[in-house]
């Protein structure tokens, strides 16, 4: 297979693994990758792993190598407490939430780390859709939640304060009920009563 037959029958990945590859072709020669890499047509993220280079990595497009390269996982923690503009500044590197083993992955792309989570709790997120390519991503009120579950020293006003949350879109756009009923469902009654804590927080903010 020439790189344009190949380009062409992989178009819609926004990333693609030897496994993707061997779906098109199933007598593709690996070396072939290497020959690509250097002549600029492709790029490596992580072993087994590849993006074309004419790919626009934007912020979602990090999002969907972010759930291929480890799998499963979401985007959660800051990365999607910033998509959603509940905290100001961009984040660097992409955090997940993964029901594997905690890990980081330093990559020519960008950085990601994914925080291991028990099977019970990994839900929670969605599957979004934009412009035709896909990513899971944490819902607002899980995000949340699971920044609050690996940070479990940020409990008080001042605390609060230093994450600099947007009370108003949070007020507008989230669901202080359904974050409340996640809480719950955590069966962690020191995360509940700290997420209380903090929604009495918002409310004064």
């Amino acid at each position: 297979m020439r790189f344009l037959e190949f380009r062409q029958a992989l178009q819609n990945f926004t990333i693609f693994s030897l496994s993707d590859i061997h779906s098109v072709d199933s007598e593709f020669h690996r070396r072939r990758l290497n020959n690509w890499q250097e002549k600029g047509y492709i790029r490596k993220v992580i072993r087994g792993y590849y993006i074309f280079t004419d790919v626009e990595l934007d912020e979602f497009a990090l999002f969907t190598l972010a759930n291929k390269i480890y799998d499963p996982s979401y985007v959660s923690f800051e990365s999607a407490l910033s998509y959603y503009h509940l905290i100001p500044e961009s984040v660097y590197g992409i955090t997940s939430a993964s029901t594997l083993v905690t890990r980081a992955f330093k990559t020519p792309i960008a950085n990601f780390k994914y925080h291991s989570l028990k099977p019970g709790l990994f839900l929670g997120y969605e599957l979004i859709n934009h412009n035709g390519k896909y990513g899971k991503i944490a819902w607002r009120e899980k995000a949340i939640l699971d920044y609050f579950y690996i940070n479990p020293d940020i409990n008080s006003g001042d605390d609060f304060n230093k994450l600099r949350f947007n009370a108003e879109l949070f007020q507008k756009e989230g669901d202080p009920d359904k974050l409340r009923a996640l809480a719950e469902r955590m069966g962690q009654k020191r995360l509940l009563r700290r997420i209380n804590n903090f929604m009495e927080y918002l409310q004064h903010a």
